[in-house]
């Protein structure tokens, strides 16, 4: 596997090296051992999919806070999405500062994201589907959010021509100045 730092610390993308032949591929996508060495969490106690009809999807800006904040390594098992990782932690010298990772099934790719930071999605194709291992357990009075469409934020989602959202999602405050 390959560990690709991104802009945000702590913040990586994990490519898999795949061996083929003729049967197909093989291609490991996690190893403690390897997630160590990187310092690295690997200790995953939940693991959750997110199924997504449509095209257009988006899911987030969501984590939890501390005590319960959470590390997740995400991937995209069906489909294709856009995945959103931005800083929210206050007081930190890349706060509000984000990245995109796409996360397709034929790519394998995942985004390791370290507790802190807040995570979205939107969709680039019917029928995607997003598996997250979790190192924390889910806290609901832990849980927080922040606007998508936050201007101080500023992601640049990719265009569609009409947006899944839940009302949850969209009535998430701006991040805090």
């Amino acid at each position: 596997m390959l560990f690709l730092p991104t802009e945000l610390p702590g913040v990586f993308v994990v490519e898999p090296e795949p061996t083929a032949d003729a049967r197909g591929l093989f291609a490991r996508t996690y190893c403690a051992d390897e997630f160590a060495a990187h310092g690295l969490c690997t200790r995953w106690v939940q693991c959750n999919a997110s199924f997504n009809a449509r095209a257009g999807t988006l899911r987030g800006m969501h984590w939890q806070d501390a005590p319960h904040d959470e590390v997740k390594l995400v991937r995209c098992t069906s489909g294709a999405a856009v995945d959103v990782v931005a800083d929210a932690r206050p007081g930190s010298p890349t706060y509000r500062k984000w990245v995109a990772v796409e996360l397709t099934a034929a790519n394998r790719r995942a985004v390791y994201i370290p507790g802190g930071y807040a995570h979205g999605f939107q969709t680039l194709s019917d029928a995607t589907e997003l598996f997250y291992q979790m190192s924390t357990f889910y806290a609901p009075g832990a849980a927080c959010g922040a606007r998508w469409d936050d201007p101080a934020l500023g992601i640049v989602w990719p265009p569609c021509e009409t947006r899944v959202m839940s009302e949850r999602d969209l009535l998430f405050p701006d991040l805090p100045l």
